[in-house]
């Protein structure tokens, strides 16, 4: 077999994923906090981008807001860098350049020699406006942790250095509910200390704040809290002791028959172990609150649904009027110099192309969500449709996967409440008229038939997926207890009170 070398031309098409290709993509996924994050950064490493002030006209590579419509100006494309090679004249007629006899007059002046001497004008240039200071909730403290409040209190107390050494290690094996995670061996090896010493520690960390915390498993904690109470009762302290697993299925039925009382007793005594605190350690610490800003805002003028984009704190994009002047054509700044700023013109440039192009799209997928979900914005989740990418891709001429990262992590401010972009895309469950309706339609209907069920006798899920077939929905009752739990609801067991 002969071996012979030949050229050959083919012509294919493949994506590249540039470095802007991908900057776009990322801030597709941003929400707006986190893009006005991205913008600072640039606006300090970038020294060809600037922030425009209010008032001032807008100059060509400027991130101009919205208007009412809610519509975007066109992005600014890369020809135009050739525009911002041009000086661009002042309102009054001068160029962005100051004047040199007023600029001569300021550098004579010793600026620091005067703050120094004038304290309190100095201390107020140097605090800036109030804007410029930080937010309240950058100076205060982190918020204590269960662990925290334990410490805090072993050094309140009479313990010596080896107790206090073994109590770093139980405190630590303290979960955020209050329970210690490992065995008092497990312990005693970790601190090299006899498992006598340990439970001496234990012991004495149990009687701390709060009530219950400590504890190695559900039984012992709320025996803990009854004798903190001084509850002495023998049939709550019987059930808490001995029958702790029929409590926890509300085996009311079943605790009457191991304890030989009466059931209206036995579910007194329920009721009065249901105060207790299960898990003592969620008091304290815990995470801090989230606060959602909506990305988006769905306003009812009239008839008409109308989209707005947030752009509060998002600051306007220009390129900063110094280096128009080094891209010039009569320039004489140095070649490296010109190819700095041209490089960096250009990313501002795109940056700027890329968040016009993020906008525009956010606006065009909440325009689509709202022809689809318009019975939704005017009545309530009753009547959510089901909806998935495709049908807003299809809407609005984009692929799936823009859609996708465009409704990532994004929330919108609706006349029915703040909702996160992927909320309003769901399956549907079908109807035995042959049309569907939306799985979260679904939940509401189950959420709103436990809420006035009788507590006493508490429905299956059998018996509410009877129910929901006589409203025409086709369900099973699998999907009714997915459904369920998913929405964090007990079972009917679960539920039963009696008294």
């Amino acid at each position: 077999m002969a071996i012979e070398l030949k050229q050959q031309v083919k012509l294919s098409q493949q994506l590249v994923m540039t470095p802007q290709l991908q900057q776009a993509i990322k801030l597709l996924q941003l929400n707006r906090l986190e893009l006005q994050t991205l913008v600072q950064q640039e606006l300090q490493e970038n020294p060809v981008l600037e922030e425009s002030l209010e008032g001032e006209d807008p100059t060509p590579g400027e991130l101009s807001d919205a208007t009412p419509e809610g519509e975007l100006s066109e992005p600014v494309s890369q020809s135009e860098i050739a525009e911002i090679a041009e000086p661009v004249s002042e309102p009054d007629g001068t160029t962005g350049s100051e004047d040199a006899s007023t600029s001569d007059k300021f550098d004579d002046i010793d600026w620091q020699n005067y703050l120094d001497s004038n304290p309190h004008t100095g201390m107020e240039m140097r605090g800036g406006e109030d804007s410029d200071r930080p937010s309240i909730e950058a100076t205060l403290s982190p918020a204590e942790t269960l662990q925290d409040h334990l410490d805090w209190q072993v050094h309140l107390s009479d313990f010596d250095e080896a107790e206090q050494f073994v109590a770093g290690w139980v405190i630590g094996n303290i979960d955020d509910d209050g329970f210690v995670r490992a065995t008092d061996e497990e312990l005693a090896q970790q601190a090299k200390v006899d498992e006598d010493l340990v439970r001496a520690v234990i012991a004495k960390i149990q009687k701390f704040d709060p009530t219950g915390v400590g504890a190695r498993d559900l039984r012992e904690c709320l025996l803990l809290q009854l004798r903190a109470l001084r509850i002495d009762d023998p049939l709550i302290v019987a059930i808490v002791d001995l029958h702790i697993a029929l409590l926890k299925r509300r085996d009311l039925r079943g605790l009457a028959k191991v304890t030989g009382e009466p059931i209206e007793l036995v579910a007194a005594a329920v009721q009065a172990i249901g105060a207790l605190e299960p898990r003592p350690g969620r008091a304290i610490g815990g995470e801090d609150p989230v606060y959602i800003t909506p990305d988006i805002y769905v306003h009812k003028l009239g008839d008409e649904f109308h989209v707005l984009l947030n752009e509060d704190g998002l600051p306007k994009l220009r390129i900063n009027g110094m280096y128009r002047d080094v891209l010039g054509r009569d320039s004489s700044v140095e070649k490296d110099t010109r190819e700095y700023v041209h490089d960096k013109v250009r990313s501002a440039m795109w940056l700027i192309k890329s968040i016009h192009q993020r906008q525009r799209t956010i606006f065009k997928v909440m325009q689509s969500i709202t022809r689809h979900q318009r019975e939704f914005f005017e009545q309530g989740v009753q009547y959510l449709k089901p909806l998935n990418l495709r049908d807003v891709a299809d809407d609005i001429g984009m692929h799936e996967s823009t859609v996708s990262r465009v409704t990532t992590n994004k929330y919108v401010h609706t006349p029915q409440g703040i909702f996160e972009l992927k909320y309003f895309f769901n399956s549907g469950v079908g109807k035995f008229d042959g049309d569907s309706v939306s799985s979260e339609t679904v939940k509401q209907k189950i959420r709103t038939i436990i809420a006035s069920e009788d507590p006493r006798r508490p429905l299956s899920d059998q018996r509410i997926a009877e129910m929901l077939k006589r409203s025409e929905i086709d369900i099973a009752r699998r999907t009714v207890t997915k459904y369920r739990e998913a929405m964090n609801v007990l079972s009917s067991t679960k539920r039963r009170q009696i008294g």
